[in-house]
């Protein structure tokens, strides 16, 4: 079985796409954003996998690639095209190459015009491809900087990807009206620019006029991700919390689990979100808690201390995610929920104060 998962960021409109092999656990990532990087790393480790590869479809011009930054943090080997010119990377692809993960693999697609370096990755069965800036949903690529060459673009489409399957899933690295997916069929029959009977003149004349302005972070963008997205400085990755050994979820969520909550309790301060019955009632509190309801802390959260991290917690840990991001957004750098809550602290058998079950 494959696990598949489309992203977004909606600062750049760039699709990541992660693909995982359910009998290995292997996966690859396509096109990251180094943004995202603690929101990919997460719903990896969430869904069990072990990220073996970064794959990029080409050198971006509108954001920074997270594949060294990955790399840093998960161990994953970075791949993209020779013909990209870029350095740091563990493999460097040419034209009919392998990417294996587990029991799936990709097939290499050399589909230059968009710049000399843009791939196709076409899965081992040939149900989806992705495209990155060669080939958008009714659309493609701009031609008009970075090697950009429209005669090349037209034919990397039409030789390269138009040969696959009708049904063929297309998944483009962009797309800035909100649409996801097409296939081979759909953009032979409906793209404007390269479906239907479009000629090569008249692809070469469209794209010389369309006098787009230049991405906003090309002169950022472009040198970082000739080294694989690795800052200029070559600055180890700083962005994590350290004042405990802390998880950050999918959700967007900070997470530290019970032991070392228990045992640090003097560091931090436990933040109870539930109402005042829950508060004294049967699954007590922790000791030296101080009780804010959730629908009063947006309010209350001056009456807080900034002096030690907070770790928000309530019954069984959804009040106190939502805590976390109301704290976050009133100023609190550390802050994190307790897992499970109250319930998970008295199952295990942690200290309470009050309580009767």
């Amino acid at each position: 079985m494959l696990v598949f998962r489309q992203l977004f960021d909606p600062t750049s409109s760039t699709y990541t796409y992660l693909l995982g092999c359910s009998a290995s656990g292997e996966a690859v990532l396509i096109d990251s954003v180094f943004e995202q990087v603690r929101r990919d790393a997460a719903l990896v480790a969430e869904l069990g996998l072990t990220l073996t590869w970064t794959l990029d479809t080409h050198v971006h011009a509108d954001h920074v690639t997270g594949a060294w930054l990955l790399k840093q943090r998960l161990g994953s080997r970075i791949a993209l095209a020779a013909a990209s010119g870029a350095s740091g990377a563990d493999r460097l692809l040419e034209d009919g190459d392998r990417v294996e993960f587990g029991k799936r693999a990709f097939e290499v697609r050399a589909t230059p015009g968009h710049t000399n370096g843009c791939l196709t990755y076409v899965l081992d069965d040939e149900s989806m491809a992705f495209t990155g800036d060669c080939l958008l949903i009714r659309g493609s690529g701009r031609t008009d900087f970075q090697q950009g060459d429209p005669r090349a673009l037209y034919r990397s489409v039409r030789s390269r990807i138009f040969a696959l399957p009708e049904s063929c899933l297309l998944y483009p690295a962009h797309d800035y009206r909100g649409l996801t997916v097409s296939s081979v069929i759909e953009e032979k029959k409906f793209n404007p620019r390269l479906g239907g009977e479009v000629g090569e003149n008249d692809y070469v004349g469209y794209m010389k006029n369309l006098d787009l302005p230049h991405p906003k972070k090309i002169d950022e963008a472009v040198p970082a991700n000739l080294r694989c997205g690795q800052p200029g400085n070559e600055a180890k990755d700083s962005g994590e919390p350290t004042w405990a050994p802390l998880r950050f979820t999918f959700g967007g969520v900070w997470e530290v689990e019970p032991p070392w909550l228990e045992e640090n309790l003097a560091k931090v301060r436990v933040l109870d979100v539930r109402e005042p019955s829950e508060f004294a009632g049967p699954l007590g509190h922790i000791r030296g808690a101080t009780l804010i309801p959730l629908g009063e802390l947006a309010a209350r959260a001056p009456e807080l201390p900034k002096d030690r991290p907070v770790v928000a917690v309530c019954r069984a840990g959804s009040r106190s995610a939502h805590a976390t991001a109301i704290l976050q957004k009133a100023g609190f750098a550390d802050v994190a929920n307790l897992p499970g809550g109250m319930l998970r602290w008295r199952a295990e058998g942690r200290a309470v104060e009050g309580g009767s079950i």
